[in-house]
């Protein structure tokens, strides 16, 4: 439902310029230039009541007096006038409006609210205010004023930046890569990156996607729609703004090492998109996705005629973590034959200086034969003894025959150094990717492996907790419920370790003394068995305890408890006169000599809420930065995911006589921090330096938790505060249809493909008809993956199994719109179970749910001959109405609240 009109704005069939001029420096006059020069066959109608005719075309004073509806207009006249323009164009059934217009303002009271307000009436979709416009290829739609129209190919571009995407197309041209779309979205005051990927992750003419992004408004729709983008297809991203700093001091050293561009980073790597940071990089990758389909693996065979080259790309493909791919003794026993006994004899294969375009042709044949590589880089320098021109040629020539035997099933790429633009352009019409340097090239490369690497995590739906771990919840939210009653934001040592009791991270015993004589008394049943004793000031005003010598190691004796707590307290009353003192914390004094230290927490972003952080403890945890941060929740693979990606994780391994650490209990103490997360969200911050990590397990030695009231950040019910929604196990459901039959429906996993598959076995072909609208032949992991690989946020879909065999019965789905009103259905079931009342039940399930989640009402739409559906429908409640634009087609209605009644009794 994001998507909705969108697929008129961006392929209208005709369009009016609003606000043009004759004026050859204005907007509108490029604007209308450009449509005129791409050649679009529709309509084009010119509104400006101040003169009669601008660029030949004859001008009207209003959209009303125009001779056609048009699908789309483009607006750039003052920024007052605009929502004027909006309205009418809405009450003409105007689907789109781009408004180039900018100093519209932000808020309330401004001209961008006062548009989007009357864009809300009609429905009609925005475009902007304040960007270059849409260029759409294939239709012949130049709605911008930019200065080149791209060619026509298989990357969409969204940019909030217009400078960005004009320079991507001037990039494009020289390179003749073409574009299925490039729209720049401007301040997205309705249309935003969320509905763009939306509708060019379903656009069959979209090969892959690229973003360049300043700012993210509404996290929890940019990640759903970014993850259901990046599993069809490739999602490239560029953000700016890298070097910010967050806009509040943190107070916790999780909070402080989870900077804006930390967290945007870890929110791009969870929604399994790729991430560059520079606009070559960019353009590197459009070089690559426009030509080629990612390598299955990272195996790399690099064939060359200079060394040196060769060992430079290789160098840097094992930085970047790829694989030189290893020669087979068969293989290497046939370059023998065609290879003069001087080549390497290794990868890289370097045929030597003199190598022609006949040994170059053999190497790379051999190389596309062999199983043993996932891709490979065929380079070239210059010499006076083969033309590079001739060997380019040949490199062409190979490809493209094998391309034609359907052989080919690995991407290869070139870099020709000081290549003639000749070589460059061939290469460029065969769709070989080129590039200037093997480090260009190399890097390529590896960013198509880890684009296939973030996909395939994506596709994985391990449990999100392990079975045996049941927290306690009610005992950790009446201890934050407590402290937020007192008017508190920390949490005291002792809270703090009954909420890690209840949520079983293990932590060391802590005792509460207010004084000298109650610490030694709690102190002396320690050191009756051996263990020294560690004391920290007790205080609810200050929580980093050494920052005040306000803890005291390895005491021995009940003298030296005594001591240690008078003189703590004598200096945290000197240093911090206004901090209320209760005492100090009695610990036993834990030695683990070949424990790591590392840190554990949780951080609270203002975008995308909270995140999660592991790495290195110890005291100086800012100036080692080594963390990585991951987006909630976590199950254990994302876990782990999320602790290899520091360096701290390569000691967490044996080495000399250190024993290994055991992995799996680090892993599983962040699953716990995010499911607290999840239960919590009143813990704002939350920080563990350090956590101990040995053969044994863990243990939490100190812990700082900042608590404040919970936020609503996103749309829905249940879990707000996720960026991610987590997995609705809540939403099982045993249902009782006719006969007692009884079927388990829960919402869908991407592992219920395969069951997918099987079930559309056992559905007609009429059914597929009337469901999708068209004749269904074949379904393709790519459907398919759309279809059971959501994020719950704007989807939700629920499968009905039969309890006893096991077989998927039936799947019935809802999609929200844009705004979160109101949301479209689409049911499917087995064709031998029609009559029986899943249908029925599967209905009132999806009700149930949108009810839940705020929304005012479910539609959709329905064949006029599939009367079946359209009796439940009615029988449900739903208003019916021919669609205006297909009487073939009835659009169904469900108001579901009050509110929603009244306005449907009143239309």
């Amino acid at each position: 439902m994001s998507t909705y009109r969108l697929s008129t704005l961006l392929s209208p069939g005709a369009v009016a310029v609003v606000g043009a001029s004759p004026r050859p420096a204005s907007l509108g006059r490029a604007v209308l230039t450009n449509l005129r020069e791409a050649g679009f066959k529709g309509q084009i109608g010119v509104v400006n009541p101040r003169y009669a005719e601008i660029g030949g075309i004859k001008t009207v004073g209003s959209l009303a007096d125009l001779a056609f509806v048009p699908d789309l207009i483009v607006i750039t006249a003052p920024p007052r006038s605009v929502a004027k323009v909006v309205a009418e164009a809405g009450e003409l059934g105007v689907a789109g409006a781009i408004i180039i217009s900018s100093e519209m303002g932000r808020g309330k009271g401004s001209y961008a609210e006062a548009a989007n307000r009357a864009a809300r009436k009609s429905g009609i979709r925005l475009i902007g205010p304040n960007c270059l416009g849409i260029m759409i290829p294939g239709v012949n739609l130049n709605a911008s004023f930019a200065a080149h129209m791209p060619r026509r190919g298989n990357l969409a571009l969204i940019s909030q930046s217009g400078a960005i995407a004009a320079g991507m197309v001037d990039w494009a041209a020289v390179k003749e890569i073409g574009f299925s779309g490039i729209v720049s979205i401007g301040d997205q005051l309705d249309v935003d990156i969320a509905d763009m990927l939306d509708f060019y992750a379903a656009d069959l003419d979209t090969r892959a996607i690229l973003l360049y992004i300043e700012a993210v408004t509404d996290a929890r729709k940019f990640m759903s729609a970014a993850r259901a983008a990046a599993r069809v297809k490739p999602v490239v991203v560029v953000k700016s703004g890298r070097m910010a700093h967050g806009a509040k001091a943190a107070a916790t050293h999780t909070g402080a090492f989870a900077g804006a561009d930390a967290v945007y980073e870890a929110a791009f790597r969870r929604a399994g998109m790729l991430r560059v940071y520079d606009l070559r990089e960019l353009f590197d990758c459009a070089e690559t996705l426009g030509r080629v389909s990612p390598p299955r693996g990272k195996r790399v065979a690099i064939l060359t005629n200079g060394g040196g080259i060769g060992i430079l790309a290789v160098d840097r493909l094992v930085e970047l973590g790829g694989e030189p791919a290893a020669l087979s003794a068969d293989l290497h026993k046939k370059l023998d034959a065609v290879l003069p006994t001087s080549w390497s004899g290794f990868n890289p294969i370097d045929i030597t200086g003199d190598a022609d375009a006949e040994r170059y042709s053999a190497t790379l044949s051999m190389l596309l034969a062999d199983p043993d590589n996932d891709a490979i880089l065929v380079m070239n320098v210059q010499t006076a003894v083969a033309s590079p021109s001739d060997i380019a040629r040949e490199v062409i020539r190979v490809v493209g025959e094998e391309r034609v035997r359907r052989t080919l099933f690995k991407p290869v790429f070139a870099v020709w150094v000081g290549a003639e633009e000749a070589v460059t352009h061939g290469f460029d019409a065969a769709s070989i990717p080129n590039y200037l340097t093997e480090d260009d090239a190399v890097r390529s490369i590896m960013n198509m492996v880890r684009y296939r690497e973030a996909v395939q995590l994506l596709t994985e739906v391990p449990p999100s907790l392990p079975k045996d771990f049941d927290p306690d919840t009610e005992t950790a939210r009446a201890i934050v419920e407590k402290a937020l009653r007192e008017g508190r934001s920390w949490l005291d040592p002792l809270e703090i370790s009954g909420l890690f009791a209840a949520y079983q991270i293990p932590m060391i015993p802590t005792l509460a003394a207010t004084n000298a004589e109650e610490a030694v008394s709690w102190a002396s049943s320690f050191l009756s068995q051996g263990v020294t004793v560690v004391v920290k000031v007790l205080s609810r005003d200050i929580p980093h305890k050494s920052d005040i010598g306000g803890v005291v190691l390895n005491l021995t004796s009940v003298e030296a408890v005594r001591a240690a707590v008078d003189e703590i307290l004598a200096r945290a009353a000197r240093l911090r006169p206004d901090a209320r003192l209760d005492g100090v914390m009695v610990q036993p004094m834990i030695l683990r000599p070949k424990a790591r230290e590392l840190t554990i927490g949780i951080a609270d972003d203002p975008t995308f809420g909270p995140v999660i952080a592991f790495g290195q403890g110890g005291t100086g945890v800012e100036l080692i930065d080594d963390r990585s941060l991951a987006l909630p929740p976590l199950d254990l693979p994302l876990a782990e995911s999320l602790i290899a990606r520091t360096r701290v994780s390569k000691l967490l391994g044996a080495y000399r006589d250190v024993p290994e650490v055991k992995r799996s209990a680090v892993a599983l103490t962040l699953v716990k921090l995010s499911q607290m997360a999840a239960d919590l969200p009143e813990i704002r911050e939350l920080d563990v330096n350090p956590l101990l990590a040995d053969q044994s397990g863990v243990v939490a030695i100190d812990a700082r938790v900042v608590v404040r009231p919970p936020e609503r950040k996103f749309a829905g019910r249940g879990n707000t505060h996720f960026a991610v929604k987590p997995y609705p196990t809540e939403w099982e459901r045993h249902l009782s249809v006719k006969d007692g039959w009884r079927v388990l429906a829960r919402p869908i996993r991407p592992d219920d493909e395969p069951a997918i598959h099987e079930l559309l076995k056992h559905v007609t072909p009429e059914d597929l008809r009337l469901r999708f609208f068209a004749a269904m032949k074949e379904f393709s992991h790519a459907f398919i993956a759309r279809l059971s690989q959501i994020d719950y946020a704007r989807a939700m879909a629920f499968v009905a199994f039969d309890e006893i065999t096991g077989e998927l019965l039936g799947v019935v789905r809802i999609h929200s719109d844009s705004i979160y009103e109101s949301g479209e259905y689409a049911i499917l079931l087995r064709s031998d179970l029609k009559g029986k009342g899943l249908g029925w039940a599967l209905m009132k399930l999806i009700i149930e749910y949108a009810r839940s989640e705020g929304l005012h009402y479910v539609c959709g739409q329905v064949l006029r001959e599939n009367t079946a559906m359209l009796r439940m429908c009615r029988d449900l409640g739903f208003e019916t109405k021919t669609d205006p634009s297909e009487p073939d087609i009835l659009n169904v209605r469900l108001p579901l609240t009050e509110e929603a009644a009244r306005a449907a009794r009143s239309a």
